[in-house]
């Protein structure tokens, strides 16, 4: 396999999939809660029937399934699958987007919209791309790598695969997932009707790099109920349920935020905060790769209700908290032969693998947490969720080299 031929069924795709308007909404309970990521799966499911997939299926709720049948005599080996997901996150404005290809990066500065630009002296793996092709956004707009880049690398590979019929290989399901980015762990998903013994989500970033463990994750909402009068008599009687609110986002201690830690290190985000005097809600993700860390978390919260009734008499603090995902690994240790499979593709397409934990979440650790293990795959991507997202075209071919390679071994 030659990068310019992977490079050829993969970039049109990604240009064409980013312009979808998929910017998922956390706030909307229904699935998919943005009506863009049906247009993409309408999409998806026409180009696989297309490639000659079967049972190519868009469910009620937007999940999109399709077989890559077994190659004559494989039609027993285990079911793999593949998994992307069709949104991107609300972080920033993921409509309108205009992705700009730049076949042969000259190494420089590049300026984007805005006043902003990537620098490859700030850019981590940006300056290694000199002579060879990037894609970024023009500055206004998310990139839309994360995560339409796996569904390219998925869809690229299905294409090569389906093109050159003397590879021998088992049953391969293609999985495409609406609302990844809110949290919510693949409600109404069809798990029924999966056939994948394992599956590998498309999903990661720099080359080389796979992923086996992530965040066991929560969600607290916190309600805050105030004493309202008139507030030009408020003296000894007002509780202000938005300044309540306030107060209680300023216990969260700021070396345990998302901006302060990296590696195994969990953290509090507050998310979303809204309200009037009498009433206010302050949204707060909970991560950590040990249960204890969220459980410490999940009592500190309850310690910092208290503090705040007592700074506030007649106002009323309640934490409602609910688990979002849980870490992956220890269901994929039990099955490490599906971790070695995806090390020894990495290696086979001239890499070296790198195992790096999920600072985040992946529909694949809902699948491992129901017997299906799922670790991680690179995409090449960088900054994602952010203006400044961009991801190198060579490692999105080593993507779909490994996506390969992982077939070609089944």
């Amino acid at each position: 396999m030659l990068d310019q031929e992977l490079e050829k069924l993969i970039v049109p795709r990604f240009l064409k999939y980013v312009r979808f308007d998929t910017e998922s909404n956390r706030n909307i309970a229904e699935t998919p809660s943005t009506p863009g990521q049906w247009e993409l799966a309408k999409a998806l499911c026409e180009e696989l029937t297309g490639l000659g997939l079967t049972d190519v299926k868009l469910t009620d709720h937007c999940y999109v399934i399709a077989l890559l049948p077994a190659s004559a005599g494989k039609e027993n080996a285990p079911c793999m699958g593949f998994l992307a997901h069709l949104d991107t996150a609300d972080d920033v404005c993921g409509s309108n987007v205009k992705p700009q290809y730049v076949q042969n990066y000259d190494g420089g500065k590049i300026e984007l919209m805005h006043g902003i630009c990537l620098d490859p002296c700030k850019e981590s793996g940006l300056a290694e791309q000199k002579g060879k092709a990037v894609i970024h956004s023009d500055g206004t707009t998310l990139l839309g790598a994360d995560n339409k880049a796996g569904i390219a690398e998925i869809m690229a590979a299905v294409e090569y695969l389906a093109a050159n019929p003397q590879i021998e290989h088992g049953p391969v399901e293609i999985i495409f997932t609406p609302d990844e980015e809110t949290g919510k762990g693949l409600p109404e998903f069809p798990f029924n009707e999966i056939r994948s013994a394992f599956c590998y989500t498309v999903d990661g970033g720099p080359a080389g790099e796979i992923e086996s463990e992530c965040f066991n994750a929560w969600k607290a909402n916190i309600d805050f109920t105030g004493k309202v009068i008139h507030i030009g008599h408020a003296r000894g009687i007002l509780a202000n349920a938005v300044l309540m609110a306030s107060a209680f986002a300023s216990l969260l201690p700021r070396n345990e935020s998302p901006e302060a830690t990296d590696g195994y290190y969990g953290y509090y985000c507050p998310m979303e905060i809204s309200g009037c005097l009498e009433r206010a809600i302050l949204e707060i993700f909970i991560r950590d790769f040990e249960t204890a860390g969220i459980e410490r978390r999940l009592a500190a919260l309850d310690a910092f209700a208290k503090t705040i009734e007592a700074q506030f008499p007649g106002g009323k603090v309640i934490v409602n908290s609910q688990p979002q995902y849980y870490n992956m690994k220890s269901k994929i240790d039990e099955k490490p032969d599906v971790l070695e499979r995806l090390k020894q593709a990495v290696q086979k397409a001239g890499m070296e693998w790198r195992l790096k934990p999920v600072r985040g979440g992946t529909d694949g650790s809902k699948l491992t947490e129901l017997g299906i293990p799922t670790p991680n795959i690179f995409t090449g991507g960088r900054n994602f969720h952010s203006r400044l997202e961009w991801i190198s075209v060579s490692e999105m071919c080593a993507a779909c080299r490994v996506i390969i390679n992982l077939v070609c071994a089944s």
